[in-house]
């Protein structure tokens, strides 16, 4: 999880603007921030000769440029970390001090970059609108981002992950042309309610999520959230969430009782590796792998029909970039909810990429897409995790609630959970997310009982539904107001389950774990279906071995 704990202190560094602005005799703008992505964070240039145990004194402060009122106008504004933390110029955040170790770099490692896109008054050597290389030769735009070193430096290849630099985007969000009945939503700020709804007609959505294994132990976790007693007011319906599987060590008979329950299952990758720069460079073949195999090993051993799971989160709060949405539409996967979105004074509705996200790209040298693609982005907006939103001083935000290090008792965990839903409920009604990896709870009892009291309590309340990605699509689609949500067909599949689990003894399957878990010894996989051969793993999603003989 430490790529997310990056990612969250990276968007409150990100959306800080309140530094203190730095004189340009000290700090000269023309300097520091031209052609430097107003996103990256440096420091002030030491001398060359100075020491890293030197440089240590300095550590604490960062800077980043701002605009300073007209096109071409930046100032440098100053930042300091915490008295406990230095900060980590390649990591982009603030750190324990005893991790940092390059005190001494004043600014992040740079690929080559084409001349593109022009700064103000900039002037384009090139011909007939071609862009100069990082190296000094022209070429068409079309030879940009295609996945192909095209100059002989590679900056054809090295402003791909944000489609503010990427020549050949998707074109911004323009309403006239994204068209409901050709599976289009987006808005220009992300604040676009669908179906021109008004607030008071619409439906506070309310997304619970899980990310990771799922076994006995946090399925008892899930059974008192999801509470067969507590169900939406306006629907009757119990309350849904999503489920978002990593495959190594997960109960599929657990899986299969969570789909039974109407609760919706997608795929969290077959290895959940915790490196980041795995997940950003990605080819889209691997990614298929990951999440495809992975989805193709949830659905036998959970007894899915095919088709169940068309949602996917990348691990580690990262994003693939062109090559993962890519694969998505190659292999009908119909959403991600893996970007990431900064708090603002309206949070942002979930939205189709056929056009630009209406967002920064949020992260740590995040691979954000650019292109055009037919799926829904179900974007996971920043949680403000002060005690007082108000008053209090400004915090780093959160996406996954595992990282709002400040919450520590019951009392406040609650008023965090209410802030954010009348953040949300006040404003536009954009969908609240709220995120957890598999084990939150584990450790955290008494968050668990005041979490499943303030449910119970906010199903009552009327306009507020608990329900999974895929009915919050479905609404999307085809929106309707609160006042016939009672009939609302695509909510009520499943509404309140009854009955006993279709399998209560599962097989208990002892396999040889793959080569990066060797050192389990033997795993177990538990499934009503029949046991494997091998642990399924990343090319051979159902365990039958190699070339499918008897091991």
């Amino acid at each position: 999880m430490n790529a997310v704990v990056l990612l969250c202190c990276f968007a409150a560094l990100w959306a800080a603007a309140d530094g203190q602005r730095m004189d340009i005799s000290v700090m000269d703008p023309e300097f520091y921030c031209k052609r430097r992505p107003e996103i990256e964070f440096f420091r002030k240039q030491l001398p060359e000769d100075i020491s890293e145990e030197e440089a240590r004194a300095k550590c604490r402060h960062f800077y980043r440029c701002v605009g300073a009122g007209g096109s071409n106008r930046k100032l440098v504004m100053k930042n300091s970390c915490g008295y406990a933390m230095f900060f980590d110029i390649e990591l982009q955040t603030c750190q324990v001090r005893t991790k940092v170790h390059n005190c001494v770099v004043w600014e992040k490692f740079q690929k080559a970059k084409p001349k593109w896109p022009l700064e103000p008054g900039e002037v384009n050597n090139c011909p007939g609108g071609e862009i100069e290389c990082g190296s000094g030769e022209c070429l068409s735009r079309s030879f940009f981002c295609d996945d192909k070193k095209d100059c002989a430096d590679g900056s054809d290849e090295n402003i791909c992950n944000d489609p503010r630099t990427d020549p050949n985007a998707a074109d911004k969000c323009n309403p006239r042309k994204c068209l409901w009945d050709e599976g289009c939503f987006c808005s220009v700020d992300g604040s676009r309610i669908p179906g021109e709804l008004e607030p008071h007609q619409t439906p506070q959505m309310i997304l619970i999520t899980f990310t990771g294994a799922i076994n006995e132990e946090s399925m008892l976790v899930y059974q008192k959230i999801f509470s067969s007693t507590v169900k939406n007011k306006g629907n009757d319906c119990t309350a849904k969430g999503t489920f978002f599987v990593s495959n190594a060590f997960t109960n599929y008979s657990a899986v299969q009782e969570l789909a039974r329950k109407g609760h919706e299952i997608g795929s969290a990758s077959v290895t959940n590796n915790n490196d980041k720069e795995y997940w950003s460079n990605l080819s889209s073949d691997d990614y298929q792998s990951e999440f495809d195999d992975g989805r193709m090993t949830i659905e036998r051993f959970s007894n899915l029909t095919q088709g169940d799971i068309i949602g996917m989160r990348v691990p580690q709060g990262r994003v693939g970039g062109n090559q993962q949405f890519k694969m998505m539409v190659d292999w009908g996967f119909l959403y991600d909810s893996s970007l990431a979105a900064p708090r603002g004074n309206v949070p942002i509705w979930p939205y189709t990429l056929q056009h630009r996200m209406p967002h920064k790209c949020l992260g740590t040298d995040q691979n954000c897409p650019t292109r055009n693609f037919t799926v829904w982005e179900m974007v996971m907006n920043e949680l403000d995790r002060r005690d007082d939103p108000f008053f209090s001083e400004l915090l780093t935000g959160c996406h996954y609630i595992d990282q709002c290090a400040n919450l520590i008792d019951p009392k406040q965990f609650r008023n965090f959970l209410e802030t954010n839903l009348q953040h949300h409920y006040q404003t536009n009604r954009a969908p609240l997310g709220l995120h957890f990896t598999s084990a939150y709870f584990l450790t955290r009892k008494d968050f668990l009982r005041e979490f499943s009291k303030w449910i119970a309590d906010v199903s009552q309340r009327g306009d507020f539904f608990f329900v999974n990605m895929l009915q919050a699509i479905n609404w999307m689609e085809a929106p309707i107001e609160i006042a016939a949500l009672n009939s609302y067909p695509e909510w009520k599949l499943k509404c309140d389950p009854k009955g006993l689990p279709y399998c209560s003894l599962p097989n208990p399957c002892a396999t040889k774990p793959p080569r990066p878990l060797a050192h389990e010894g033997r795993m177990y996989l538990h499934t009503c279906e029949d046991c494997p051969r091998v642990y399924p793993w990343l090319y051979d999603p159902y365990g039958e071995g190699p070339g499918g003989f008897d091991l």
